[in-house]
């Protein structure tokens, strides 16, 4: 008898795991589809592509290390050479280079492709760190309400009335000028952002029915936060991530820029600009091409983002 029930729950059992199953793998395929309809999101991801395809074969695109100074290795090189492009009309017995050289005579092209790994391990890990300290503060925040709500929001709210360039310069100050530190010091400013968009989706999750049967169920605070509350409110933190991300790298480009970040002889194209910017004149490449491939970044991601917005967002119908 024993044997004949646990024959007639096995199916029933696959079929209740099927249709557990079902719905996970449809709504990420539906997901999916929703932000390839956004033509932003499409153009974001073919220009981050671009970027990334850049990073990963950096080695085999560019054909001088990024920090080489040629002098003594090519005959009649000197500082700021203009590009010299073979099927251009380049005499063939000249070295190529396709964006010229700056002025420490070192490939522009070169620094210009590496400077992409720099400026996409950046704003990557800048915006990690945020958004996990972020998520946690807005999470419990949102979640706990009452002292414990007021008191962290108040603490985010003070770190909020400072200008954000201006707090990041402070804390590169007194940390130390380089590019890790400046990271941190952009991580602390955007820290108050992720909480406040953690908190108001926590604020409306945890009023949910899912949310309230749990609690009946004697699950605890702890939880009921980890499994129901955060999965379900991460999806604005996503999308405001991933603005950050072009947000972050132009902050650092600013600091690298102001000679705070970055330090020679990295490829980092916000310190590109700072040290060529007055030879605009004279070797306009070696200040626009930078600029252009930051243009590019914090296009893409804006794009992006804005893709990902529109596509999760209820109030909106496509």
């Amino acid at each position: 008898m024993s044997t004949q029930v646990g024959m007639d729950l096995q199916p029933g059992a696959i079929a209740q795991g099927a249709e557990v199953a079902a719905p996970v793998v449809g709504s990420r395929r539906t997901a999916v589809r929703r932000v390839l309809r956004q033509r932003s999101a499409v153009v974001g991801l073919i220009l981050i592509g671009f970027l990334c395809f850049i990073a990963i074969f950096a080695d085999q695109i560019a054909n001088y290390s990024p920090t080489q100074v040629l002098i003594g290795i090519e005959p009649g090189v000197k500082p700021r050479m203009p590009p010299c492009i073979h099927i251009l009309g380049c005499p063939a017995d000249q070295s190529e280079h396709w964006f010229g050289l700056d002025g420490n005579v070192r490939d522009h092209f070169s620094r210009i492709v590496h400077g992409s790994r720099i400026s996409l391990t950046v704003g990557f890990l800048t915006v990690f760190g945020s958004i996990v300290i972020g998520m946690v503060i807005g999470a419990v925040s949102g979640f706990m309400g009452g002292r414990t709500d007021n008191g962290l929001m108040r603490v985010m709210d003070m770190v909020l009335a400072f200008p954000g360039l201006l707090l990041a310069i402070v804390v590169v100050t007194i940390l130390g000028t380089n590019l890790t530190n400046a990271m941190i010091a952009v991580s602390i400013v955007s820290i108050p952002i992720y909480a406040r968009v953690m908190r108001a989706s926590v604020l409306s999750v945890r009023e949910q029915d899912y949310v309230t049967a749990s609690r009946a169920l004697g699950d605890s605070s702890f939880n009921i936060m980890r499994r129901r509350v955060i999965p379900n409110a991460i999806t604005p933190l996503i999308v405001q991530g991933t603005l950050g991300v072009g947000a972050a790298v132009l902050e650092i480009a600013a600091l690298s820029f102001l000679g705070l970040a970055a330090v020679a002889p990295q490829p980092e194209w916000g310190f590109m600009v700072g040290i060529e910017r007055n030879q605009m004149f004279t070797s306009p490449l070696l200040v626009i091409i930078p600029g252009i491939m930051l243009t590019i970044f914090v296009l893409g991601f804006n794009l992006l983002g804005d893709g990902l917005r529109d596509a999760f967002d209820p109030r909106l119908t496509r």
